[in-house]
């Protein structure tokens, strides 16, 4: 059962030189029926400058989200970049993942009732992301392996993500050992079923928030689905400081607890969220 509308919802946080590259990359995807909201965690002006002139010069059906920057609440812009979609199908992704220009058809055709889509990235390391302009985004050399080595990537192994063959890609899939887990930077399922699992948790911090709405749609009877080799996209490199080894602890605790006791809804999640404040 394919779905009919689509959303892509790319969170962010004061990167508009990756988020810039990332909304290019939806502006040349071979799928074009979507909408693309992007989920903003309380970045500065220059963010929102950034979203109006792609929209207008890229032509996207694009809607900026957005609240006041209160330290790292990225699972609370995410639940209402998920109350604001107007898709039957929600793709999530990150605003460092250039995705490869059939990313969102490979999610669209791969959708599957009470199933939920598991992708990956491949990382660059930050000389290469420093070098990757629109251009080569909207050229597409930024998924070509060959371009990227030219530039100083040294992939191994993990250039087999960047394979065009389906029938390989689809075998890759079915082989590789890693399970099908829900990742931020590559990940789609139904909203319905985001709505039943009541969204992500607002008491979670940076480290696992994400897996955490992926165990409770296993909870409830869904099924992850492995796409790392048929849906790859590109993650620029940047710093964490964000990163919090208290909060990842007590992250991990609450996905113990959801796991212990099987649970299928957030505690905290969108029907809890606060009023909204308006931008200052």
């Amino acid at each position: 059962m394919r779905p009919g509308r689509v959303s892509v919802i790319v969170s962010t946080y004061n990167q508009p030189r990756a988020l810039e590259r990332v909304l290019w990359g939806y502006a040349v995807q071979t799928h074009r029926d979507f909408e693309l909201i992007v989920a903003d965690d309380g970045s500065r002006a220059d963010t929102a400058e950034l979203v109006e002139a792609v929209r207008r010069d890229a032509s996207l059906d694009l809607e900026h989200v957005w609240h006041a920057d209160d330290g790292f609440r990225k699972t609370e812009i995410l639940n209402r970049a998920i109350l604001a979609a107007g898709g039957e199908y929600c793709i999530f992704t990150d605003g460092d993942c250039i995705p490869r220009e059939d990313f969102v058809a490979t999610h669209v055709r791969l959708a599957a009732p009470r199933t939920f889509l598991s992708g990956g990235y491949l990382k660059l390391p930050a000389a290469v992301s420093e070098r990757v302009t629109v251009g080569d985004v909207v050229a597409g050399r930024v998924a070509d392996p060959t371009w990227l080595r030219a530039h100083g990537w040294r992939p191994g192994r993990r250039a087999l993500r960047l394979l065009r063959t389906p029938t390989a890609a689809t075998a890759l899939d079915w082989l590789t050992p890693t399970g099908a887990t829900w990742n931020g930077h590559n990940a789609s399922t139904w909203r319905d079923a985001l709505l039943a699992v009541n969204g992500f948790d607002l008491d979670m911090r940076y480290g696992g928030e994400d897996r955490a709405l992926g165990e409770r749609l296993v909870n409830l009877g869904y099924r992850g689905r492995q796409i790392r080799f048929r849906a790859p996209c590109l993650h620029l490199d940047h710093a964490r400081p964000y990163m919090d080894a208290a909060g990842i602890r007590a992250n991990q605790a609450v996905r113990e607890r959801i796991r212990r006791n099987r649970e299928t809804r957030a505690r905290l999640g969108i029907e809890e969220l606060p009023p909204e404040t308006a931008r200052g």
